[in-house]
């Protein structure tokens, strides 16, 4: 019979802080085998200065596992100046439940963060794999690439509950993005392939400059952009795996860089 272990590391904040810390190190991968004391003892910095874990967040640790995938860790507390939790995670479960700062799973390969509140920029930024879900609102530059960089998520999935800010999915080339509430500008700017569904009310120069993926509009876009064309109307159409309901607007682009784009709009 194989019994299967799971780990749980309970983090919960015990002192807050006005410079933020980084929780580069707090990851099931580096976590999941190591003792109470080891974990207390985790090394996060604040500023340039490098602290522990215990002398901001009180840890409790149930069950134990033998694998990465078998541990979660779960967060608590006000977490608004905690940022790159999970940052290049690539297994296992982080759940923040409250709103995080900046880079929240950029760069994860694996696993699953579960965010409870609303997210900062830069969330899942870089992204190759795994699944962040944000229950609430996210800022701007979510699944994007970072600044200076010209790509963007590559793999996975993105949820985000709420809305999100600017420039969703810049340089974005795979990977799935789904909006449950509405967007702000330039959603899908210079995207080269992946997935976008958006839910809501988008404002305008929905997929500036895109070149391939797929965007799907099933609310209301304020301003289209005159560099996409007509190519049909579809009723119930299969879209990447997947029908959709409704009468829906195919429009190709975007034309001002020959991108052969699909953006389609619910009518």
């Amino acid at each position: 019979m194989v019994v299967l272990f799971v780990k749980t590391i309970n983090l919960k904040m015990i002192k807050s802080s006005s410079i933020a810390l980084e929780f580069d190190n707090v990851l099931p991968e580096l976590l999941y085998d190591k003792s109470l004391e080891d974990v207390k003892n985790t090394i996060i910095f604040h500023g340039n200065k490098k602290e522990a874990v215990s002398d901001y967040f009180d840890v409790n640790i149930t069950g134990k596992s033998d694998i990465p995938d078998d541990c979660e860790i779960i967060i608590d507390g006000d977490l608004s100046r905690v940022k790159r939790i999970g940052y290049c995670m690539s297994s296992g479960k982080i759940v923040a439940n409250g709103d995080v700062d900046f880079h929240v799973g950029a760069c994860m390969s694996g696993g699953t963060i579960i965010v409870n509140g609303n997210a900062e920029s830069y969330a899942g930024r870089e992204m190759t794999g795994g699944v962040l879900r944000i229950k609430g609102n996210v800022k701007e530059f979510c699944g994007s690439s970072y600044a200076g960089d010209w790509r963007g998520m590559s793999g996975g999935k993105i949820i985000v509950e709420g809305n999100a800010g600017k420039q969703l999915a810049e340089y974005m080339v795979g990977g799935e993005i789904i909006v449950k509430g509405n967007c702000d500008i330039l959603a899908g700017v210079h995207m080269a392939g992946g997935l976008i569904s958006i839910d809501g009310t988008i404002n305008q120069w929905v997929g500036g400059q895109m070149k391939k993926g797929t965007i799907i509009v099933n609310g209301k876009l304020e301003e289209m952009l005159p560099t996409f064309t007509l190519q049909e109307i579809v009723h119930n159409p299969l879209i990447c795996g997947k029908y959709y309901i409704g009468k829906y607007e195919l429009y190709s682009g975007d034309n001002g860089v020959k991108g052969v784009g699909s953006l389609w709009l619910k009518k």
